[in-house]
This record gives C-alpha cells, sequence and structure tokens, in this order.
C-alpha cells in the first residue's frame, strides 16, 4: 500500500511541473507565471479540485509520441471564487507551447460539458502557440469540438477569456465566442495569422504587438474588453468580474452587503448640467453618484468612449449601466458605440442582470464615414437590444435626447419600466437651431426673426414636459435624489416578468 501511495505522490509531483524547471524558468523569465500559479491565484485559497491531472497524448506522427508528459498541455478542474464554483482551464506553455492537441481538447470540453450540466461560469486562461502541428486534422477537430461548446454555452454560464500568452490561428475563435475577453499588456496577443504571413501575403511589415497586442483590442478592434499590466493583475480583476456575476442564467446575479444610505442625497447633481447646452460634463460622476460607495466595474473602457458600458451595485445588487458619454463626440451614437453598448446589453439580459441607461444623446453620428461603414445596421442593433430585453430597465434623460437616437436608447416605447428625466432633459425631434432653420427657412434672411423662432422652440420643446405629458416620461425627478429614485425603481422590479413570442432565435442585424 506504502508502495502505491508513494507512486501516486511522484505521479502528481511530476504532472505538477509540467514541461519541467528549465522552461518553467523560462517563462518567468518572460513575466508570466506557469499554468497552476495562475489558478492558485484566481481561486479560493485550496479550493482548486483537479481533473485529468494523468492524461496523456495520442499522437505517433513526426516522433511525438517520444515526449508524452501528464497533463498535456492543461490543467483543468474546478473551485471556488469567494466561495461560488467556477470551472476553469489553464493552458501550459511549457508544455509542446500550450499547443492544443485532440486530448487536450477533450479536456477542455470535458469542463465545458460540466459547467453547462451544473450551472457555473467557465474561465479559460489561454496561453498557446495553437493547433498541435504534429496532430494534423486532429488538433483541429479538437479546436472545433470547443468551438461548438462555447456556442452552447452562449448565454447559459457566463464565459471569460483571459489571454495570457500567444493565441493565433484557430485558437482566437474560442475566446472571439465567449463574453469576456482580458489580455495582459505586453506578453498576450490575438491574431488570425501571425506577422510572417501577413508579409508573405500582403507584403505589410508588422510586428506582433501591433498586429494583435493588448493596445490594439482594446481601442481598435474592440476584440478585448480590457487590458491589463501583468498576469497577477488581470486575474485579480477576473475574480472582480465573477463576484459581479450570477453562476448561470437560471441564478440571479449575487446579492452583496452594501455599506450605503439608499436615500443618499447628491447636491452636487443639481449643478452637473452645465448651462451652456453646449458643453460637456463627465457622465461618469452620476455614474459614481448613483452606484454603492460609488464602485463602478467599466468595460470596454479604451474602446467607443462615447459610450460608457459596466456594472455598479445598487442596493448590493448587479446592475448593468449604459450611458452617453457627453466628453466624447458630444455624446454622438456612431458605429462602434453602437456595437459595443448592443452586446452589452444583450449579455445582461441573458442573465437577468437588469439595465441602467443614462441618456445624453445629441443623435447618431452624421458623414460619409459612417454611413458607408453600416451606422443604420449597426445602430439597428443597440435598437434590436434593447427592444427584445425583457430585464427591468430604468432609464434616466439628462440633458439631450434627440430624434432616433431618443428611441433607441431604452426609451418608454422600448419598454422601458422606469423612464426618468431631470429637469434639464431636452427631448424633441433635433435640437432648436436646426428645426427652426428647417420650420421657418423662409425668415432665414431676419437674424432677428429666426432668434426669436429658435426661442420659442426651445421653449415649447426643449424640456421634459412635453414627453411627460404623454405618459412617456414617468417623472421629472430632482438630480439630486437620483439615488433613491433609481434604487426604489430597481426594487419595484424584482418581481418582473416579461417574455418575448415564441422563436427558434431572432434575427438581429449583424
Amino acid at each position: 500500500m506504502r508502495d502505491i501511495l508513494t507512486e501516486l505522490e511522484d505521479r502528481r509531483a511530476e504532472a505538477a511541473l509540467g514541461g519541467g524547471d528549465r522552461r518553467i524558468e523560462a517563462q518567468h523569465a518572460k513575466g508570466k507565471l506557469t499554468a497552476r500559479e495562475r489558478i492558485d491565484l484566481l481561486l479560493d485559497q485550496g479550493s482548486f479540485e483537479e481533473f485529468d491531472m494523468f492524461v496523456r497524448h495520442r499522437g505517433t506522427e513526426f516522433g511525438v509520441d517520444a515526449e508524452r508528459p501528464a497533463g498535456d498541455g492543461v490543467v483543468t478542474g474546478w473551485g471556488t471564487i469567494n466561495g461560488r464554483m467556477v470551472y476553469v482551464y489553464s493552458q501550459d506553455f511549457t508544455v509542446f507551447g500550450g499547443s492544443l492537441s485532440e486530448t487536450h481538447a477533450e479536456k477542455i470540453c470535458k469542463i465545458m460539458d460540466m459547467a453547462m450540466q451544473n450551472g457555473a461560469p467557465v474561465i479559460g486562461l489561454n496561453d498557446s502557440g495553437g493547433a498541435r502541428i504534429q496532430e494534423g486534422v486532429a488538433s483541429l477537430a479538437g479546436y472545433a469540438e470547443v468551438f461548438q461548446r462555447n456556442i452552447m454555452a452562449s448565454g447559459v454560464v457566463p464565459q471569460i477569456s483571459v489571454i495570457m500568452g500567444p493565441c493565433a490561428g484557430g485558437a482566437v475563435y474560442s475566446p472571439a465566442i465567449t463574453d469576456f475577453i482580458f489580455m495582459v499588456k505586453g506578453t498576450s496577443y490575438m491574431f488570425v495569422t501571425g506577422p510572417d504571413v501577413v508579409k508573405t501575403v500582403t507584403n505589410e511589415v508588422v510586428t506582433a504587438e501591433e498586429l494583435g497586442g493588448a493596445v490594439t483590442h482594446t481601442r481598435k478592434s474592440s476584440v478585448a474588453d480590457a487590458a491589463f499590466e501583468n498576469d497577477v493583475e488581470a486575474l485579480i480583476e477576473v475574480r472582480r468580474l465573477v463576484d459581479l456575476l450570477p453562476l448561470s442564467n437560471r441564478e440571479k446575479p449575487p446579492v452583496r452587503p452594501f455599506f450605503d444610505d439608499v436615500d443618499r442625497i447628491e447636491p452636487a447633481l443639481d449643478k452637473l448640467i452645465p448651462v451652456n447646452p453646449n458643453m460637456p460634463y463627465d457622465m461618469k460622476e452620476l455614474i459614481a453618484a448613483v452606484a454603492d460607495e460609488g464602485d463602478f466595474y467599466e468595460i470596454q473602457q479604451e474602446f467607443a468612449k462615447n459610450i460608457v458600458t459596466g456594472f455598479v451595485r445598487l442596493e448590493g445588487q448587479t446592475v448593468g449601466v449604459v450611458a452617453n458619454q457627453p466628453m466624447v463626440l458630444a455624446g454622438c451614437l456612431d458605429i462602434d458605440s453602437s456595437r459595443k453598448a448592443a452586446r452589452f446589453v444583450r449579455f445582461c439580459d441573458a442573465f437577468e442582470i437588469p439595465i441602467l441607461t443614462l441618456v445624453d444623446v445629441p443623435g447618431f453620428l452624421p458623414g460619409t464615414g459612417q454611413e458607408y461603414g453600416g451606422v443604420i445596421k449597426h445602430g439597428a442593433k443597440l435598437l434590436f437590444a434593447y427592444g427584445e430585453a425583457t430585464v427591468p430597465k430604468v432609464t434616466l434623460i439628462t440633458r439631450k435626447a434627440y430624434g432616433g437616437a431618443y428611441d433607441v436608447m431604452a426609451s418608454k416605447h422600448l419598454r422601458g419600466d422606469f423612464n426618468y428625466a431631470w429637469p434639464t432633459a431636452e427631448i424633441a425631434v433635433m435640437g432648436a437651431k436646426g428645426a427652426t432653420e428647417i420650420l421657418h427657412r423662409s425668415e432665414l434672411g431676419d437674424p432677428e426673426r429666426i432668434a426669436q423662432r429658435t426661442r420659442d422652440y426651445e421653449d415649447r420643446f426643449a424640456n421634459p414636459f412635453v414627453a411627460a405629458e404623454r405618459g412617456f416620461i414617468d417623472e421629472v425627478i430632482m438630480p439630486r435624489s437620483t439615488r433613491r429614485r433609481v434604487c426604489r425603481a430597481f426594487a419595484s422590479l424584482r418581481g418582473k416578468r416579461q417574455s418575448n413570442p415564441w422563436k427558434k432565435h431572432d434575427n438581429i442585424p449583424l
């Protein structure tokens, strides 16, 4: 018996070493943690339960069978984050460069199947050179098996991908299907084809960082949701995000203790809106004033900054926030901001996370660049996302809500539950100046007359009361009381039940 126990301990020690001490040192030299060190940081101490530690690859071609390390380049299992169960896989770059083989894929698929069955998030720590070339089509089939499970799990359990090293070729599509992608600056990158292939095919000379680094994907492509300085920071932020999310679509988001007064009055909000309607202000000040303890977890902070998305807690409960940002492009909607917000709204709706929408939008960004890029279809994505969402929706218009952008931003007509406005709100087809020049075109030669007409239009429409008269605005509220009114609105909606007509699935304008 003692010999058997000793053998088990020896086998475990061998598996824990992965590719060996030399390769572990090389990993550390790059500023990267090992696969097991990452899991230890991500999960609660002592909570990790590993699966398939002793699995070995079955490849025989090109001499690959001479090296058959236990675990085959990926560590899989489950554990807890703040006491709540998650499933995790962590690719081990010290074993065949973390490349995906048939058995490597089977290990990932096993925990994804269990996550869906048991209702818990899946977190993938990606650090892989791609498909294992020596296994040919078997490794490609393995990728497709993982993709299929990503698709089946979408909207069932939250899926989070952390790119902590290379992620190239087919390997990028699994993270792309998941709900959130985090990257590590300087050590992670994602691209379909690498710099060498790009140079051969298109004659472009580009570095891996320029082609698919963290800055590229957080600021330009929007593939990634955030980038962090190192492995440790990235894993801490994943823990923070998981703590905001439900375990599955069968559960409500977690409720945490809060130490903030629900009836807190914020007199500063009465002066947030500048006297000059063309002056910007920071919408994040309002978000912080409304949130429990001023805590805001922003998503895609570096992309499409004219709209802000992220999570807050209200009375300890998770709420998704979508807010126009007047500091950037005057808060206009455009292609990028519409895509960013639409995806966020659909995630919240899939996982029963209520949505707070803060509106200050002068319209859609004009220009040939937007029209040629398909702003009509992209704007329709946001419209569609809000219209199909059945979660509690509370909307607050702070200043401008003009034209179709008023409709798109969770208006009463898209089944908004509570639609509030500040007294400074202006709800109209367009701004007073533009409207006057159209309505009174014949008087354009008389500046004084036009100025009077503009003032008349402002008096009639540059306020929230016309919409309130028709019931499109439920209440005009004092800015200082916003937190209390919003919290009470969501509290009254906790029992909301709403469903859409039966369909196999919708046909959102992708």
